[in-house]
């Protein structure tokens, strides 16, 4: 994925595309997928860069989403354990099988999580991997060495899938270049295009590296523009109504001595109704998260301190050795869109259902929904876009798509807490379109969202890699590393 050549490419470009897509998250990435490799020609606009929203700060796991059973949501929890089963088949180098325990301090719990769990074990059918089952005390603390024990009655244990979000979404994008998606980051769509009858028929955007603007034309327009959906709905519409509200959540992450072993802990009913899970995630423990209403959305949400509390108090309640406020390695935050539901609902309890729009003017907006369902979401948004658009009638075929292997194998690191190697940098310029030492920190490798302070300390090696990958002189490289620390403070819990 080289941007220039990117650029060079759509520049040539004399006839419309069928389809253009805006958002370079999970749906995104994952419509673009979908459509080239039903032979589609397919350009794709980010924004920013791809996974900067809400598709890097996920809780890293692939799961039907046992809280989901809890509320009845019956249908949602077997499409999601299916579209594990094909993640797990299809990414098996991205995705992997995760053992969660719940513990349980009454016979009751165990009771009622081992009956439910087994209802999520039938639900998989012939996508399950693994199935659930009882574990007396003993076995709960051998695979959670640091739980606490007082009161402990044993425990529920049962599988869901974990994996590196954007990596995955790297990967992804790598896939569908290869089957002829034409993908750009750091352009910003500034309008739409209408033709006859008033309907979409392309785009502008910017560039924002240089500020170029650029016209595409198209069949039809995918908005996949995530928690900024409604703004994309306000170009070709500016009286339209709002159909998406919004949710935070946050992560702390911490040493893995606080939940040593392969195992992963589900905290089943916090206080504000969600669940909350303590993960092994390169080698370090994620623990999250909460569900916060905010009004609207920003490129770079922010941790609230109440937040923080929640979710340190909440581990500290089940953890013998307690996580304090300075034991905390990083903090990120994350936006999630959800579809408007009746008056009155807690956004903790609206469905991470997706769902699709058809606006007048034709443009296709695909919204809702969680990592797991990205697949069937972009199928079920590019079939409507074949509609709109009039385009032949061609199958999905990601069902059974293997996603591209990209990763380097780990050698030497720049830093001796985490894994950042000098060929990863550079690989990451020269291959997966990083602009900035953001989206190498950030995205391309996970330092960013692992050890805030580890990445500070890196950003200057990682500028200088760059900046030689990129052309770039000093000034460039001190302007990169004054504003990658001013973002890290974000990340840092004082």
């Amino acid at each position: 994925m080289d941007r220039s050549e990117t650029i060079d490419t759509i520049r040539r470009r004399q006839k419309p595309w069928d389809i253009i897509v805006i958002g370079g998250g999970a749906t995104g990435v994952g419509c673009a997928l979908d459509a080239a490799s039903r032979g589609f020609e397919v350009l794709l606009l980010e924004q920013h860069d791809f996974g900067k929203g809400t598709s890097s700060r996920s809780t890293k796991i692939i799961h039907g989403g046992v809280r989901y059973l809890r509320q009845g949501n019956i249908s949602l929890v077997r499409e999601a354990l299916r579209e594990r089963g094909l993640l797990l088949k299809n990414a098996p180098h991205v995705v992997s099988k995760q053992a969660f325990v719940i513990p349980c301090y009454s016979l009751w719990q165990k009771i009622f999580y081992g009956v439910g769990l087994n209802v999520y074990d039938i639900l998989a059918g012939k996508y399950s991997i693994g199935r659930s089952r009882l574990l007396n005390g003993g076995e709960v603390v051998e695979r959670l060495p640091n739980i606490e024990t007082s009161g402990l009655k044993g425990g529920v244990l049962y599988f869901d899938g974990q994996f590196d979000d954007t990596r995955l979404l790297i990967d992804m994008a790598v896939t569908a270049e290869r089957h002829g998606a034409v993908i750009l980051n750091y352009a910003a769509v500034t309008s739409l295009e209408s033709g006859n009858g008033g309907k979409i028929a392309g785009v502008e955007f910017e560039d924002a590296e240089n500020g170029e603007t650029f016209s595409a034309k198209a069949r039809v327009v995918i908005n996949a523009a995530g928690v900024f959906c409604d703004d994309i709905r306000k170009l070709a519409d500016a009286g339209s109504d709002a159909v998406i509200t919004y949710s935070q959540g946050i992560h702390l992450i911490f040493d893995k001595k606080f939940l040593p072993g392969d195992s992963a802990l589900m905290i089943p009913k916090t206080a504000d109704g969600r669940v909350l899970f303590c993960i092994p995630w390169h080698d370090h423990l994620l623990v999250g998260t909460t569900d916060t209403p905010i009004d609207k959305p920003v490129l770079e949400p922010e941790a609230m301190e109440a937040e923080i509390d929640f979710v340190l108090d909440t581990a500290r309640g089940y953890l013998a050795r307690k996580p304090k406020r300075a034991d905390i390695l990083s903090v990120f935050a994350g936006i999630r869109p959800l579809v408007k539901p009746g008056v009155g609902k807690k956004t903790s309890s609206i469905s991470r259902g997706h769902d699709l729009f058809v606006d007048p003017s034709g443009l296709v907006t695909i919204t809702g929904g969680k990592w797991t369902t990205y697949r069937r979401m972009a199928e079920d948004a590019v079939s409507k876009a074949v509609e709109v658009g009039e385009l032949p009638l061609r199958p999905s075929v990601t069902a059974d798509l293997p996603i591209i292997n990209s990763s380097l194998r780990r050698t030497d690191s720049l830093h001796p807490r985490v894994q950042c190697s000098r060929e990863e940098v550079t690989r990451a310029v020269r291959n997966e379109m990083a602009r900035t030492v953001e989206d190498v920190l950030a995205r391309r490798t996970r330092i960013l969202f692992l050890d805030a302070r580890a990445a500070v300390e890196l950003a200057q090696k990682v500028a200088e890699i760059m900046a030689k990958e990129l052309g770039r002189g000093e000034e460039w490289v001190e302007e990169q590393v004054r504003e990658f620390n001013r973002l890290a403070e974000n990340y840092t819990v004082l």
